[in-house]
């Protein structure tokens, strides 16, 4: 209801705004007609449409680059043995097959992380080690049933790591608030903050199961291979691409075209990986190693659990659906190697088991025996479970809590210009410069006896335009030349919400209009982060491509600097930038990284940003809301919003505070400025940095602020 209201309200808007209709002298007539916001969005999703298909050509698929952006990039622990995992009430022996034992193990991965799983130990020498891995949704247990006693029966060593499932149990802060993201969500969200990913924890653990099978091999030396199903088959797929060690791969229920990654689980974002992997590139860096590809329906996943007023804040977007077997020898076409294709209705196909075997110079395919007797009583595999999420939680916040020393090293190493680079280039997302002549029309939608208001229209890229509100004020002398101040609304805000005379918003209190009555112009953009879902759809569309919301927000940024800077009664010099909430977001984003901004001033966002996008105790960690457009691969060990703040010297910036503000705490703010006044103080810059904490809400306060724009913008109050 209430959106309609602001859409019939916005039509109606620009019906009066059409009386007005003259555009701005050196802009054509802007003719515009609908929700520019939505019109935004669309263009943005088209261009990244676009974009993917053409991702296809020009891609290098490089081991070291796909090591990195799947985040398998940690130094393993050596593995010596398997660790039989028994206690005084359970045996490690789980049960014995047709000539083989069925053991309980765990082998270490990191400091206080361990995979856990099934051992299948051949009663005689053993022809081939394997790795064999469920689906995220199997257990162990249920595999070693299946197609993996098989190759036990055959004569293979087996282990079957766990891997982490989809279920929601221990996903949230217990107490504040659970969610109803799946395991793999949860420890993704996390993991990203930190440059590491769901894939490559899980590809980690596999690979220090071939460690183990590579020590043994020392007195034995026989062919390891690895095989998996479903999420699996993605780490087999993965793990054989890095690792030469591996001689044979099966990877079935996944493997096809990967330009619609964006629709699957959000626990298969990549940052980068359209740019230079599909599922065909990375099967090239398997060969010239056998990979035997088999089309059995992968499992049946049509989204996170369910939401419930209990839990809720999964991303919406996350079905695993079959590909049609023409596109999946379309993309087996494309890869190097001649990978080999097994049509089968199920996994684990007597085809696709004995090619594997044929592979590994092992023996020949046994005929199934019985199923084993699990002689475990009382054995509860939602505790292993447990175990597993709990594991990688801490670890990855351990990586975390030496996110700050990562940052020190990055900032020493790379100086300014390098961090700002990397910013731009690797943690945002950089796109080409404004392609498209900007193109600007304009038409004047509003007039009081104080200022002028034009709404305006710039091109940026084919697809992609900025749009806003210019407010002029009265009283300009011939050849004044004024200051401008951009002021940026928030999450699914509009520009009339702070340039519109008519309009008092509570968080917003008009402050485009007052600064304009005080003698600033000032300029509103339409930033496309507005229409829930499908807005941050974006960001799904945009991460394989390294790009995000941002980096369509910089370029647009870019086209309105350069306009406003040709105005006639603007000093592009004194161009400075104001925004509450995702617009506090946009403040430390974006003027650091354009030097055509002269000041920025973020309200109602600065923060402890790392804390808030990782934290599982904060109950305003985004960890537990829908926020997961906040996520930014490897920003903890590149920058905080300090260093953000920093990349403003000598330049100057402020924060603008409400202590009632519920994005976060007064102490986390505080502890976070204090090292930008810091920084600010040492390059004797004290003067042109400040905070203002003031007793109120998530609002703009506009006292200090204003204060802070008319000193270092050298604005005199309008009489």
């Amino acid at each position: 209801m209430i959106r309609t209201m602001r859409i019939v309200g916005l039509i109606a808007f620009l019906a009066s705004a059409a009386a007005f209709a003259q555009p701005l002298p050196g802009t054509r007539a802007l003719e515009f007609a609908g929700d520019p916001a939505a019109a935004m969005v669309e263009g943005i999703h088209a261009y990244l449409d676009r974009a993917t298909e053409a991702s296809r050509s020009g891609r290098k698929p490089d081991r070291e680059r796909l090591r990195t952006i799947i985040g398998a990039v940690d130094r393993r622990l050596p593995v010596a043995a398997l660790t039989l995992d028994a206690t005084t009430s359970a045996a490690a022996e789980v049960g014995r097959g047709a000539g083989y034992r069925v053991l309980a193990v765990r082998w270490p991965v990191f400091p206080g992380v361990d995979a856990e799983g099934l051992w299948l130990a051949p009663d005689r020498p053993a022809r081939a080690r394997l790795v064999a891995i469920p689906d995220a949704d199997q257990t162990p247990e249920e595999l070693a049933q299946g197609w993996a006693r098989r190759l036990a029966e055959s004569g293979c060593e087996v282990l079957i790591p766990t891997l982490i499932d989809r279920a929601d149990t221990w996903s949230g802060i217990p107490g504040v608030r659970m969610t109803n993201q799946p395991h793999r969500e949860w420890i993704y969200r996390m993991a990203f903050e930190v440059g590491r990913h769901i894939i490559g924890y899980e590809v980690q653990k596999v690979l220090a199961a071939v460690d183990w099978f590579q020590h043994e091999n020392r007195s034995h030396p026989i062919p390891i291979g690895i095989a998996g199903y479903g999420e699996g088959g993605l780490i087999a797929l993965h793990a054989a691409a890095l690792d030469d060690r591996i001689q044979a791969t099966l990877v079935s229920g996944y493997f096809g075209p990967r330009e619609q990654v964006w629709k699957e689980p959000i626990y298969r974002d990549v940052w980068g990986l359209l740019r230079d992997f599909g599922d065909a590139e990375i099967a090239g860096l398997v060969a010239p190693r056998t990979l035997i590809v088999e089309t059995s329906r992968p499992p049946s996943v049509s989204g996170p659990p369910p939401p419930s007023p209990q839990r809720k804040g999964a991303a919406p977007v996350g079905a695993i659906a079959a590909p049609p077997v023409e596109a999946v020898r379309a993309e087996l076409a494309r890869a190097q190697g001649h990978p080999r294709l097994v049509q089968s209705a199920t996994p684990g196909s007597d085809e696709a088991l004995r090619t594997l075997l044929d592979a590994l110079a092992g023996p020949r395919l046994a005929p199934a025996g019985p199923p084993f007797q699990d002689a475990r009583a009382g054995f509860v595999s939602p505790e292993r479970q447990r175990r597993q999420v709990e594991q990688l939680v801490a670890y990855t916040q351990s990586l975390v809590r030496k996110s700050p020393d990562r940052r020190a090293e990055f900032w020493k190493t790379a100086g300014p210009r390098g961090v700002r680079d990397a910013v731009w280039n690797d943690v945002i997302g950089r796109l080409p410069d404004p392609s498209e002549p900007a193109n600007p029309r304009s038409r004047k939608i509003l007039e009081t006896d104080k200022l002028t208001g034009y709404e305006v229209m710039l091109q940026v890229w084919p697809e992609v335009f900025a749009q806003g509100i210019l407010l002029i004020p009265k009283g300009l002398r011939d050849g004044e030349r004024r200051p401008v101040v951009v002021c940026q609304h928030g999450l699914e805000g509009r520009p009339r919400d702070v340039a519109d005379p008519s309009i008092d918003s509570h968080y917003y209190h008009r402050f485009a209009v007052s600064l304009a009555e005080q003698g600033f112009v000032t300029f509103s953009p339409q930033n496309p982060y507005i229409g829930k879902d499908r807005f941050r759809l974006i960001q799904r569309k945009a991460h394989p491509l390294k790009l995000s919301l941002f980096s369509f927000i910089l370029g647009q940024h870019q086209r309105i600097l350069e306009w406003l800077a040709g105005l006639p009664f603007v000093d592009p010099s004194r161009i400075g930038f104001y925004g509450l909430s995702y617009g506090g977001k946009t403040a430390v984003r974006v003027p650091p990284l354009l030097d055509g901004y002269a000041l920025s001033i973020c309200s109602g966002d600065f923060n402890e940003w790392v804390w808030k996008t990782t934290s599982i105790e904060a109950p305003f960690s985004y960890m537990v809301t829908e926020e997961y457009d906040m996520l930014e691969f490897d920003f903890a060990n590149k920058v905080n919003y300090s260093d953000l703040a920093n990349l403003m010297a000598p330049r100057p910036f402020m924060v603008e505070r409400g202590h009632d503000d519920g994005v976060s705490v007064d102490e986390w703010v505080a502890y976070e400025y204090a090292k930008v006044r810091r920084f600010y103080a040492k390059q004797g810059l004290e003067g042109r940095t400040a905070i203002e904490f003031f007793d109120g809400p998530h609002t703009i306060h506009g006292v200090g602020a204003f204060e802070f724009l008319k000193r270092l913008l050298s604005v005199k109050t309008a009489q």
